[in-house]
């Protein structure tokens, strides 16, 4: 039996034959957006339309999220699918979208797997991100850091960026953390948030009772 990968592949790629060796992306990910992302990689990197793909996706997730007509009739269960991927394959013809995403819509909209799109999309950039020698990382603090901070952190995370590597940095506000940061480059997580050494104190005093 083929591998799931390769089924998925199969089903994005125009040829068969073509679909048959699978392209490895240039990190690995992981889960079930993982396989479909990498399974896409593949499929657009065959046709390549790897720059085009992740175009489409990006634009057609900020559609979703602007148009909340189009949001509830994919996310609608009750739609019958072949409605839906009329419909969908319309949308995305409008958007200029490649054959390669269509085909991505067509698979998710078969398998019931719609929801999926968000974490499939966002999983895709990431190996794109890869792909361009993006080193992507996520800063997360209780509130917005000022400019002096910033620079202070970029210049400690440059520690971490290879000759010919980007660093890309996504900030994001926390408020729960209570102060601190926590901070992910690529595999490696850095946690030293206030709210952590909080948790960690309360179990420490909760185990000694």
């Amino acid at each position: 039996m083929a591998s799931f990968s390769t089924s998925v592949v199969r089903c994005f790629s125009t040829s068969t034959s073509r679909a048959a060796k699978l392209v490895k992306p240039p990190i690995a990910v992981f889960g079930l957006d993982g396989r479909y992302a990498t399974a896409l990689y593949s499929a657009a990197a065959k046709e390549k339309k790897l720059d085009a793909v992740e175009k489409d996706l990006t634009t057609f997730q900020a559609t979703m999220k602007t148009d909340k007509k189009l949001r509830e009739f994919v996310y609608n269960p009750a739609v019958q699918k072949q409605i839906k991927k009329e419909a969908l394959t319309q949308v995305l013809k409008k958007l200029n979208a490649s054959t390669v995403s269509q085909n991505l819509l067509v698979t998710l909209t078969e398998n019931g797997r719609l929801k999926q799109l968000e974490g499939i999309t966002n999983t895709f950039v990431k190996i794109m991100s890869a792909q361009r020698g993006e080193v992507v990382c996520e800063v997360v603090s209780a509130k917005p850091l000022d400019e002096a901070t910033m620079k202070e952190v970029q210049a400690a995370l440059n520690g971490f960026v290879k000759k010919g590597e980007t660093l890309h940095v996504n900030t994001r506000v926390d408020p729960s953390i209570i102060g601190g940061l926590i901070v992910s480059v690529g595999d490696r997580y850095v946690d030293m948030s206030i709210g952590s050494k909080i948790k960690l104190y309360t179990d420490t005093l909760n185990q000694a009772v």
